[in-house]
C-alpha cells in the first residue's frame, strides 16, 4: 500500500473548507478492525466485496505450462461440500487466504475472512507457551469445511471488502504445496498480496 504525503507549498484550504474532512477523519479514527458491511447482493457484489481474483490474472499466467498441468490435476479432485484453501499471511491484516471450489482452479478463488465462532483456524495458537508463531501456516493447504456467512467485512490494514467465512472443520493437505497462482509470485509478509480483489471504489 502505497501513502501520497501532501506536496510542499499548498496553499492550506479555510477552515470552513476542512470541516468535513476533520470530521471523516474522526469517524474513520473509531472504526474498529474489522467492520461488517452487509449482506452480499446487488450489481457491485460481483466486483466489491466477492473477494474474487477473477480478472487480477494476466494471460501468460493463467496460461503458464505449469499452470495448466496443475489445473489438469485439481480437475480430477473429488466433489463434494468442501472447499480447498491456501493460508495467504500478510501482517497486520485481517484476511486469512483464498478459498476455491473442489475441480476449479486457483483463479476462480476468493480471498476471505475467518469466522471462528465454531472453530478456531489453524494457526490459532496460544499467546504463550507455544514454539510457534501467528501465520507460521503462510502457504499451506488445507481442505476446509464450513460455510459463506454472507456478511462482507471491510479490513481497514488491507482495505479489502471481503466474505466471511465460517470454519466448521478442516485439514491439512500439504505444508509445502508449490506456487499459489502462478510460477515465481513475490511473497513479502509486510506487502498485500499481488492477486488480490478490487479495492472499494476501484
Amino acid at each position: 500500500m502505497k501513502h501520497h504525503p501532501t506536496r510542499a507549498g499548498e496553499t492550506p484550504a479555510p477552515r470552513l473548507a476542512l470541516l468535513p474532512f476533520v470530521l471523516a477523519l474522526a469517524s474513520f479514527a473509531v472504526l474498529p478492525s474489522c467492520v461488517t458491511t452487509g449482506t452480499t447482493g446487488g450489481s457491485s457484489a460481483a466486483t466489491v466485496g466477492s473477494g474474487s481474483v477473477e480478472g487480477q490474472l494476466s494471460s501468460s499466467q493463467l496460461n503458464h505450462p505449469q499452470v495448466k498441468a496443475r489445473n489438469a490435476i485439481i480437475a480430477t479432485e473429488t466433489p463434494g461440500n468442501y472447499y480447498i484453501g491456501r493460508r495467504w499471511w500478510t501482517d497486520g491484516t485481517r484476511f486469512w487466504g483464498y478459498l476455491r471450489e473442489p475441480g476449479k482452479p486457483w483463479s476462480t478463488a476468493k480471498l476471505v475472512i475467518m469466522n471462528e465462532s465454531a472453530m478456531k483456524q489453524p494457526d490459532r495458537i496460544p499467546e504463550e507457551g507455544s514454539l510457534q508463531v501467528h501465520g507460521f501456516d503462510h502457504n499451506y493447504e488445507y481442505r476446509i469445511w464450513g460455510s459463506f456467512t454472507g456478511k462482507k467485512i471491510y479490513d481497514p490494514n488491507s482495505n479489502f471488502v471481503i466474505p466471511e467465512f465460517r470454519l466448521s472443520k478442516y485439514e491439512l493437505i500439504s505444508s509445502s504445496p508449490g506456487f499459489l497462482f502462478y510460477p515465481g509470485e513475490k511473497y513479502n509478509p509486510r506487502h498485500l498480496p499481488e492477486v488480490h480483489p478490487p479495492f472499494p471504489g476501484s
